[in-house]
């Protein structure tokens, strides 16, 4: 099996050193050399800085991880060519050209993840889990709530030139930290309606640091979701209320905490599912690249499909209206 990574930012790197993890020798890297990274660790390994050449060597699977916006430049060449594709979420920064990439894969045969690493996050799993059995009987609402100091991400590089704080490049908030946007639709379902506000006040870029989304479930289920650049330390938990009992969910731990009401109706039984021993933050990427080597094999499907990645990319852009978006 011969990879193509497309990107070596930091998930472009992270995606190389979990391919070699996993006993994976045979990549191509196409690099256009705009990391601020040093990319010695990759000697020996064929690297072009044309697109065109690094099909050329014909490779089986594509790995999309340069900048939002460059997505599909990469991804619908590469679908034409017949690869596979695991790309890095959002899967762009519209949904202009979409069609192209849906039809590029339809016609090739195309197997496609899409980088929403949170779904193979135990915990999350487990939530999933326990709301598909009924455990904490109907949803009622959620809270999503998840931030992050932007400079503090890559302490090598200006933050302010990194694609994340880049309009152009497809950045803000509310696509760069889109994951609660495609997993809150992944435990819940499909999302009714949206409202937002956004703001660019805390570190003055040129694209939004903080956004505050409601949304609506078709099952009923309301919500929110916080998202800024702005947090220290770092935040990420999700809630979910319902008519039996509440889950808890907080990254910095990884454990689920359930409250579930009694037979009685008098007491609140707690239990707490903790993450696999050996678990931290790169295991969610090793299994989505496993996901992406059993899906290629015909051994499983995607966990995150094209359609999963579009129904995210339109919630995100929906929030960024700033306005009411029905999707009924």
């Amino acid at each position: 099996m011969r990879y193509l990574i497309a990107g070596f930012g930091s998930i472009g790197r992270r995606h190389f050193r979990n391919l070699l993890t996993l006993d994976e020798r045979d990549i191509v890297i196409y690099h256009t050399h705009h990391s601020t990274l040093p990319d010695d660790e990759l000697q020996g390994f064929p690297v072009e800085s044309d697109l065109r050449a690094a099909l050329a060597h014909q490779p089986n699977a594509v790995i999309i991880a340069n900048p939002t916006a460059m997505h599909l430049e990469v991804a619908i060449p590469a679908a034409q060519y017949g690869c596979h594709l695991l790309i890095e979420k959002p899967i762009s920064h519209s949904l202009a050209r979409l069609d192209n990439l849906e039809q590029a894969v339809q016609d090739n045969h195309c197997q496609v993840l899409v980088g929403f690493q949170f779904r193979f996050h135990p915990g999350l799993r487990t939530m999933k889990k326990l709301l598909d059995e009924g455990t904490i009987g109907i949803p009622l609402s959620v809270r999503a709530s998840w931030g992050e100091y932007l400079p503090g991400w890559h302490p090598w590089e200006d933050h302010t030139q990194g694609y994340a704080a880049r309009a152009e490049l497809g950045g803000g908030v509310v696509l760069t930290l889109s994951h609660p946007l495609d997993y809150l639709s992944w435990l819940l379902g499909e999302v009714a309606s949206v409202f937002a506000f956004t703001s660019r006040q805390g570190l003055q870029l040129p694209v939004e640091d903080s956004a505050e989304i409601a949304l609506r479930f078709k099952n009923g289920t309301i919500g929110s979701l916080h998202l800024d650049y702005l947090q220290r330390p770092a935040s990420h938990t999700l809630e979910i209320i319902g008519s039996l009992g509440t889950l808890r969910w907080d990254n910095a731990d990884g454990i689920v905490r359930m409250g579930k009401v009694t037979m009685n109706n008098n007491a609140v039984a707690t239990q707490e599912f903790y993450p696999p021993e050996g678990f931290e933050r790169n295991s969610m990427f090793l299994d989505e690249l496993r996901n992406f080597q059993d899906m290629i094999h015909g051994r499983a499907q995607p966990l995150c499909t094209l359609k999963d990645g579009k129904v995210a990319l339109r919630l995100a852009l929906a929030a960024l209206q700033e306005q009411l978006v029905n999707f009924e």
